[in-house]
């Protein structure tokens, strides 16, 4: 999928939302390593990617051709400072309606309205596929993800108390979704 917009930021700065492509591999990389380090909140640790940045350029290549899948990357400055996507849970015909949701914002762009603007540019892109449901997790104390998701639409369905088994303990995680037909 194709995505392109220029928002302003709370700052006053201006940012570029536009789906990352090949040539955004190398930077992609930099910003997951980095977004993955900065908080205990994602699915794996920064040492666990095995990406290398041709296998990257892949990947945001397919999602550049893709028709119900996109990576989207927020450049302030001429850097990432954040992605978000959408995927495909699955092409099966009873769950082909359904899309999964991620996100990662570096640590000091924190609050300046670019996660907000990612989730609505992936929930935008996800009508246009033609999706009827986003779906996510988060981990429950991570609370300025959750009201961040609520003030959008998302709603829980459910929590799982040992969702994640983090270096440091359990992890719960919330269930959200958000139905894009109603």
């Amino acid at each position: 999928m194709q995505y392109e917009k220029e928002i302003i930021l709370k700052d006053g700065a201006k940012c570029l939302l536009r789906g990352a492509g090949e040539a955004d591999a190398a930077e992609v990389l930099r910003t997951f390593d980095l977004t993955h380090a900065e908080t205990d909140y994602f699915l794996t640790y920064p040492e666990e990617n095995s990406f290398t940045v041709q296998e990257e350029a892949k990947f945001l290549k397919a999602r550049s051709e893709s028709k119900n899948a996109i990576e989207i990357a927020a450049f302030v400055d001429a850097r990432i400072a954040g992605t978000a996507g959408t995927d495909p849970i699955d092409d099966k015909e009873k769950i082909r309606h359904r899309a999964d949701f991620g996100i990662a914002i570096e640590k000091a762009y924190w609050g300046r309205g670019i996660g907000k603007a990612l989730t609505l540019a992936c929930i935008e892109c996800a009508k246009q596929a033609g999706y009827l449901q986003i779906e996510l997790e988060v981990v429950a104390e991570n609370a300025s993800a959750v009201r961040l998701y609520e003030s959008v639409g998302f709603q829980e369905y459910g929590r799982n108390p040992r969702g994640f088994r983090a270096r440091s303990g359990w992890q719960t995680l919330v269930l959200m979704r958000l139905e894009l037909d109603s």
